[in-house]
């Protein structure tokens, strides 16, 4: 079985991808990871965010799409439409990763993107059927390992809650056609909402949007009800505003936070290494929750 130190080796190993994994405190992730052991499985459970932390950020040096991109650039989406999602990109997603900004000044304009995109993907008439279609044609993937990451978590009964931003239907597709949508995942997205002809009209409930997971995860607080014999968290996230998306957790215990940090890494490096357990820079693998996943599958 693996001891901490073989862990360390694959947090620390030179030949993981060019990865570099940082860790502000490596004594309180041992311990944090001990507790967890002794705790058991039947403790955990795992919540992740979705487009760029369980997707790839890139490939050979392409960016991948995300969950909103697979939709945008698809055929369903008109030329039109798409430039206008294109010019609400450029002019938000550098205020999303400007590491001048705080969160309260990021917010309102992340609301005001979120919102702008929905209206616009709303006139679209996307009708259900054609999702299928525009994720296979797509270039998304899971990062490499994934096979490992969700089936362990599958074989041993872990829940996992897939937290996103993004869209819901067309991340359960992507989940879906990489054959591991298990019965142990749970997804709080934006989902759409499709008239009796199978055409979208609508998004269901609250906007889910970067910064607003700690909301959404108090208004979920029935999954987390569910869950409340595991109140050791493993979290996965890309932006700081994944932090929050245990907060529904009921008397949690320890909680362990791993981030990507896949853009801008030398600017945005000091915040996360302040608000993440471990950062793994420019990793397109799972090989470090996988090495978790081991350590934590020990007997």
């Amino acid at each position: 079985s693996p001891s901490f130190s073989s862990v360390i080796h694959v947090f620390t190993r030179d030949d993981m991808c060019n990865t570099s994994v940082r860790m502000r405190d490596p004594q309180r992730v041992e311990e944090t990871l001990r507790c967890m052991q002794k705790a058991g499985l039947n403790t955990l459970q795992v919540i992740s965010d979705f487009d760029m932390t369980l997707t790839r950020f890139a490939r050979n040096g392409k960016r991948c799409p995300t969950s909103h991109n697979i939709l945008e650039i698809s055929k369903m989406i008109s030329s039109e439409c798409k430039e206008k999602l294109k010019d609400l990109l450029d002019k938000y997603y550098p205020i999303e990763i400007d590491s001048s900004k705080t969160i309260e000044e990021k917010l309102p304009l992340m609301v005001e993107w979120w919102t702008r995109a929905h209206a616009l993907i709303m006139q679209q008439k996307i009708r259900k059927d054609q999702l299928t279609l525009a994720v296979q044609e797509s270039d998304a993937m899971l990062r490499e390992g994934y096979q490992e990451f969700f089936d362990c978590l599958n074989q041993h009964s872990v829940p996992l809650l897939i937290f996103s931003a993004g869209l819901g239907d067309v991340l359960e597709e992507v989940v879906r056609q990489a054959g591991v949508f298990h019965p142990n995942v749970k997804v709080i997205s934006n989902f759409m909402d499709f008239d009796e002809t199978g055409v979208m009209t609508s998004f269901k409930g609250e906007l889910i949007h970067i910064y607003n997971k700690r909301e959404g995860a108090l208004l979920n607080t029935g999954h987390f009800e569910e869950l409340r014999s595991r109140p050791n968290v493993l979290l996965l996230g890309d932006s700081l505003g994944d932090l929050t998306m245990a907060d529904g957790v009921q008397e949690v215990e320890k909680v362990l936070k791993i981030g990507f940090l896949n853009d801008k890494v030398d600017e945005r490096l000091p915040s996360y290494l302040n608000s993440y357990d471990i950062v793994l820079l420019k990793d397109e693998t799972m090989e470090v929750p996988n090495a978790i996943l081991d350590f934590l599958v020990a007997d």
